[in-house]
């Protein structure tokens, strides 16, 4: 499906050739959210489709799951066209799903709800325009600074100076290299299948199973990031232990003072693999990019995650917002 037709609307597929227009518009907004890039939408983008149109000058993309159409994205451009956009985005939404209810904007920033809440039309007053929508906070992003990674001082990074110190004793034969993918492709793959493997091995029974429908869609999200990493303008790190990959690690630079690390693996048997590649990737970061501040992106709602990246004491918690429309 190459296109959908709504209305008076064309909405294009969203794939590669996207890449150039939606950059375009994110630089106009210039957001240190993680779900605000190319990569990181069109990798993941793997339980539905996603099409594309331009409404009063900004981008808005929306996603197709089980024939309903939402937004994985608030029309990005000027705050002074991204409003009007929003209504005109439910129209085509409403126009084409079976309910509103499945009508809705997700990963929504601060910034820019503040300026749709606080959207007057003439003779619209806020209590007017929030009867219409329901606004509902979901994750954050977990935003660190650069310095406090790399240093990692004081009491709250022990822990973290001492996996990494016994790691680098007990894998003295270790090395880092930069992320090439005619070299690394496929022990990546290798690396990841054991990192399934391992994990099924030592989770509950009674996780498994969802468990190995997540991974489904974590499988095709690593294949489309390295079939097209040349072209999504990321980077990458591995790390070998014994001439064996061990992690790997990928980001990209978000704004001029913000990196965001999209995807890390580790070899789940290798203690102190996990702290040592995200602290080189972040110096690596800050080198090529000069990132003050890295975003690994929210927890899934998983309390596993949000206790790691709690324990990295981040810096900011950038909660990101849905917008519905009240039935």
């Amino acid at each position: 499906m190459s296109t959908l037709s709504i209305g008076n609307y064309t909405l294009k597929h969203f794939d590669i050739q996207a890449k150039e227009q939606m950059d375009h518009y994110l630089e106009l907004i210039n957001l240190d959210i993680s779900d605000y890039t190319f990569a990181c939408n069109y990798i993941w983008l793997s339980t539905a489709s996603g099409f594309y149109t331009i409404i009063n000058d900004t981008f808005c993309f929306f996603i197709l799951t089980s024939g309903e159409l939402s937004m994985l994205l608030p029309p990005l451009g000027t705050k002074e066209k991204t409003y009007d956009a929003m209504r005109r985005c439910f129209e085509i939404m409403n126009t084409h799903n079976s309910s509103i209810q499945y009508s809705k904007i997700e990963y929504v920033h601060e910034n820019i709800l503040e300026g749709f809440v606080n959207y007057l039309e003439e003779g619209t007053v806020i209590y007017d325009m929030l009867k219409e929508y329901v606004i509902e906070k979901k994750l954050v992003d977990y935003i660190y600074k650069v310095d406090d990674l790399i240093e990692l001082k004081g009491d709250p990074y022990k822990s973290k100076r001492n996996e990494i110190n016994k790691f680098k004793k007990v894998y003295e034969n270790h090395k880092v290299e930069i992320l090439n993918i005619e070299k690394h492709k496929d022990g990546i793959l290798q690396l990841f299948n054991k990192w399934v493997k391992d994990r099924t091995h030592y989770m509950p029974k009674e996780e498994v199973e969802s468990f190995l429908d997540g991974i489904y869609f974590e499988r095709f999200a690593i294949k489309r990031l390295l079939n097209d990493y040349d072209k999504l303008e990321v980077v990458g790190m591995v790390l070998y232990i014994d001439d064996e990959i061990k992690g790997f690690t990928v980001g990209e630079k978000i704004n001029e003072s913000t990196s965001s690390v999209i995807l890390e693996k580790t070899d789940f048997e290798i203690l102190g693999c996990a702290q040592f590649i995200f602290r080189e990737f972040t110096k690596y970061l800050k080198e090529i990019y000069g990132s003050c501040y890295i975003n690994v992106g929210d927890d899934m709602g998983f309390e596993n995650l949000k206790k790691v990246k709690m324990s990295y004491r981040p810096d900011k918690l950038i909660p990101k917002y849905t917008i519905y429309q009240k039935l």
